[in-house]
């Protein structure tokens, strides 16, 4: 692999246990990892940036999308309907899924999180039409394009409307079918190594869209093969009911009940947890993954972050699905999670640079992953410059820490770099044509959506 200086860094925010702030420094990156970071190291690079006036940040980690909703944002007929309703809705678009609409969706989605200085993200993917082809390849295609760093999931769902479920049946499949193709996938993909670019997460999708035996079956297979287990939970209080009327329980005490809690299980959203299920998932290790726009725009309610990061409950940021959000920008969340939370609980909620240690140390450790999160030697070089002197930053730049949450970036960042790879090089994408991509995308967009 290629090597890589950046010179003269500005402000580079470690992100580290003692949160260093480091001024006029030089990042060295060799065979995808840092290699030395300190003033005016003497190393040769086959490329060198100038890092003057540019602060320098881990890569952001997202931890909670579903990039084929992509094409289906923007809509009338959903934009004031509250999660079931939506759901119902939308599930007949998305019956039409097929590896084109996938990795399309995925380029474009991803791309949008990359400008936006993510470098690794995480899809929950569940819908998997029959006939659909390989959906998870197509999606691991769109990411080696980008450089992305990806996390896929074998998500499931198993019960249709006819069983009470939300789906219609051509998207829901046999617990048989789906550990079978489970395992396939994490055979054919999963790489657990350090550094590694490509992980397979279980996801079954929800308890009200798949059964107890699914999630029992899935828990069992993943901590035989090692990865993790993912799914929605007490997002609404619809679900709260849900659980309550079918099995007597509340959501988590339900999937407490099939072996899903732990340090190997991270639940989106979970807005609705009582004060006894926050300290459980904080004494099990059961992460959060928080999706603070899509949380609003769903009139879902608001998470009780601040006590769970009292509690040490590891918590993550998201951009949650392109549909429900409407984008795929974490840097967007990182400055609205800030301000929802100072609205709601003043001076108790995380501080800017809080809300950025939620967006990289804190969901790498929802994906078990100690590589990446902050930038340090021997770690994977995942990062991401911005320009201090932009107009916009003008008399904004006395906290590169908090900026994010403070003032927020409303353009792409300058540079991103993944695995010691520039992924975007003064703010544009190097692994696709834009432009191309873009033209191409809306074509199939068109088609998938037909004559709504």
């Amino acid at each position: 692999m290629s090597s890589l200086m950046i010179r003269d860094i500005a402000a580079l925010v470690t992100c580290n246990d003692a949160d260093e702030e480091l001024h006029h420094v030089d990042l060295f990156c060799e065979n995808g990892r840092i290699a030395a970071i300190g003033p005016e190291l003497t190393q040769h690079a086959d490329r060198v940036i100038n890092g003057a006036g540019m602060f320098c940040y881990p890569g952001l980690i997202n931890t909670h999308h579903h990039l084929y909703q992509q094409f289906s944002r923007n809509l009338a007929k959903v934009q004031n309907l509250e999660l079931f309703d939506w759901l119902k809705t939308l599930y007949e678009i998305w019956k039409r899924l097929d590896e084109t609409v996938v990795r399309y969706s995925s380029l474009t989605g991803m791309g949008e999180l990359m400008k936006n200085g993510c470098t690794t993200c995480f899809d929950h993917h569940y819908v998997f039409p029959a006939n659909c082809g390989d959906l998870i390849g197509a999606q691991l295609d769109a990411a080696r394009a980008l450089g992305m760093r990806m996390v896929c999931s074998r998500g499931s769902m198993d019960l249709s409307v006819k069983d009470g479920g939300l789906p219609p049946d051509s998207v829901v499949q046999s617990v048989d079918e789906i550990m079978k193709d489970s395992a396939r996938i994490i055979e054919t993909y999963h790489d657990p190594s350090f550094g590694s670019m490509q992980q397979i997460v279980l996801a079954p999708c929800s308890p009200f869209s798949v059964s107890g035996e699914l999630l029992r079956q899935s828990a069992l297979l993943a901590r035989q093969y090692g990865v993790r287990l993912h799914t929605h939970l007490a997002e609404t209080k619809d679900e709260e009911r849900y659980t309550l009327e079918r099995f007597g329980m509340r959501p988590l005490a339900y999937m407490q009940s099939l072996g899903w809690v732990g340090n190997d299980v991270w639940y989106a959203h979970g807005i609705h947890f009582n004060d006894e299920e926050l300290k459980l998932l904080a004494e099990t290790g059961t992460g959060v993954a928080h999706c603070p726009v899509s949380n609003m725009k769903l009139s879902s309610g608001i998470a009780r972050v601040p006590e769970m990061l009292r509690l040490g409950v590891h918590v993550g940021l998201a951009v949650d699905g392109s549909a429900s959000q409407d984008g795929s920008d974490l840097l967007e969340e990182i400055r609205i999670c800030y301000l929802l939370h100072r609205l709601n609980s003043s001076f108790a909620a995380p501080s800017g640079y809080d809300v950025l240690k939620l967006a990289t140390r804190g969901s790498a450790s929802l994906l078990g992953r100690t590589d990446i999160g902050s930038l340090e030697v021997g770690k994977c070089a995942d990062l991401f410059l911005v320009d201090s002197r932009r107009l916009e930053l003008v008399g904004a730049t006395y906290d590169p820490k908090s900026v994010f949450g403070t003032v927020g970036l409303r353009a792409p960042v300058d540079y991103v770099v993944v695995q010691g790879r520039v992924t975007v090089d003064q703010q544009h994408l190097t692994g696709i044509d834009e432009a191309r991509t873009a033209q191409e995308a809306r074509v199939i967009c068109d088609e998938y959506l037909g004559n709504l």
